[in-house]
């Protein structure tokens, strides 16, 4: 396990960049870089209800973490050169034997959470014209794959990934990843598959994505992605976003999703995942409607430890697709701003699920509930407090009562 603490991360994270490019003669290599350490502060309290008294029934931890991000500039000519660098350190403030399993921090042979675990990524870039090519350390976020963020450290992948927008409107998006860094781990490993109700591969050498998003009307955007997850599945997604305004601070949003997975190789996978919200916003309010359901042998199929596109994707319960699964979700956000309190949101959420499992007889809910705030003046300005609780229920696995707290600070460095 790695074990270097943040400043040793920037420094060699600096040191690389100033290799990479020969003589800094190309300004805009340095004028254009940006760098930021952001402060993350996590505590999280799951209370795991209705489990057998040999399992752990409750996992509770408290973490700091320390996440820099330095992006520079390009150099100059017809393809400019530049570096990424990525430096994350996470420190235990309180974890235990029989406490741990959130996420936040690893966990040890004997049951423990380490000290601290780190990681430090590195990504070259080069830049023609609108379209930019990385390769080495990344952080997807698209239909096909999207990184998990939800807890202390972010996940990371290994790979290479082509970013166009040569014609306006159109986004062309490729990649190829062949190494994960889990969100509570410090080294690579295997991409593995996710799945509900089937069974992937184990050990998979790549995964492969291409997709085009394209501004169809001013209001109207489309969306599709090819996915290949090497011997487990392959999967087409769809997506249409139209926002149409109602006038003055009002407008309706509709979100419709679609996704056909299949069998690559040995695995079981069949499934045909189908989800729609409706939002309707009105001075600071939103009320959102959704509905997904699951269609085929299995349930939903995705990249292990990743966020699906699915809309009754959430909190606890994560994702509602369970093979032949039905869900709804009801949804409230406000935004206090429309009252003369910036900085201050709420969100609260109800999902629903059914017909799943043996017999159909499956059933399962989740109540998540967000209150944040960022100081907009002030010694503590740009500070955010966010406490999320969560309730998932279920007559088919074990009940959840979650809470997590997160403090989070972030410092321009350039």
């Amino acid at each position: 396990m790695l074990k270097t603490p943040i400043a040793r991360g920037v420094a060699l994270a600096t040191l690389g960049a100033t290799l990479a490019v020969p003589t800094l003669a190309q300004a805009a290599f340095v004028e254009d870089t940006k760098a930021g350490l952001e402060l993350r502060n996590f505590y999280m309290n799951s209370d795991n209800r209705s489990v057998p008294s040999s399992k752990q029934s409750k996992s509770e931890e408290w973490a700091q973490g320390f996440l820099f991000r330095a992006q520079s500039g390009y150099t100059e000519g017809t393809v400019g050169f530049g570096v990424d660098a990525l430096g994350l350190l996470g420190v235990k403030l309180d974890s235990g034997r029989g406490r741990t399993g959130t996420g936040l921090l690893p966990k040890d042979n004997d049951g423990s959470a380490p000290d601290e675990y780190s990681e430090l990524g590195l990504t070259a870039k080069a830049k023609i014209s609108n379209s930019i090519l990385k390769v080495g350390t990344l952080e997807p976020k698209n239909m096909a794959v999207a990184r998990s963020d939800s807890r202390l450290l972010p996940q990371t992948f290994k790979g290479g990934q082509l970013v166009s927008n040569e014609i306006k409107g159109l986004t062309l998006d490729l990649g190829y990843l062949t190494e994960v860094n889990e969100r509570n781990d410090s080294h690579y490993g295997d991409l593995k598959g996710q799945l509900r109700g089937g069974a992937t591969a184990n050990e998979i050498d790549n995964f492969i994505f291409a997709g085009a998003s394209y501004k169809l009307l001013d209001n109207l955007t489309g969306s599709y992605y090819y996915s290949n997850l090497e011997e487990a599945y392959k999967q087409h997604s769809f997506n249409l976003v139209h926002v149409q305004p109602l006038g003055e601070g009002q407008s309706l949003k509709t979100d419709l999703r679609y996704a056909r997975s299949s069998d690559d190789g040995s695995s079981t996978v069949d499934n045909k995942a189908l989800g729609g919200m409706v939002t309707y916003s009105v001075s600071g309010h939103s009320f959102g409607l959704a509905y997904q359901e699951m269609k085929g042998d299995t349930g939903f199929a995705y990249l292990d430890g990743t966020d699906p596109f699915l809309v009754n994707y959430v909190m606890i319960a994560a994702d509602f697709a369970n093979a032949n699964e039905e869900s709804w979700q009801a949804r409230y956000d406000y935004n206090f701003a429309a009252i003369g309190i910036p900085g201050l949101s709420f969100m609260t959420r109800y999902v629903t699920g059914d017909d799943f499992g043996a017999g159909g007889n499956g059933k399962e809910w989740e109540r998540d509930t967000d209150i944040a705030y960022v100081f907009q003046e002030g010694a503590l300005k740009n500070l955010g407090v966010k406490w999320r609780n969560g309730t998932y229920r279920s007559n088919s696995t074990r009940d959840i009562d979650q809470n997590r707290l997160i403090v989070s600070y972030t410092i321009p460095l350039m």
